[in-house]
């Protein structure tokens, strides 16, 4: 009988003694979490509020190029071509790009 005893004593420590720290760490993370709450509270802001985005805008077309402009354009084709660095079909297809901007 003596061993059922101790036996007892010794889990109704045990369990005390973990009762008393679950308590005592419950009360520490609520006054820990009181306190974030708290400093929370005060650096709150409202929520932004929704705003509808701009409408679409088609982008600019870039400034047309002026004649100069496409004349120098064909010149530097025509000398790519005399170096032999385009061929026919490329200096056509280059042209074409050129007189249609």
């Amino acid at each position: 009988m003596p061993g059922l005893i101790r036996g007892v004593a010794r889990t109704a420590v045990v369990a005390g003694t973990a009762t008393a720290v679950s308590n005592r760490v419950s009360r520490r993370q609520a006054g820990r979490w009181g306190a974030q709450e708290q400093s929370q509270g005060a650096a709150y802001q409202e929520p932004v509020q929704y705003q509808e985005p701009a409408p679409y805008q088609q982008p600019t077309p870039p400034p047309a190029t002026s004649m100069d402009d496409k004349i120098a354009q064909l010149r530097e084709l025509a000398a790519l071509k005399e170096a032999g660095v385009l061929t026919d079909a490329e200096l056509e297809a280059q042209k074409e790009k050129i007189l249609a901007s």
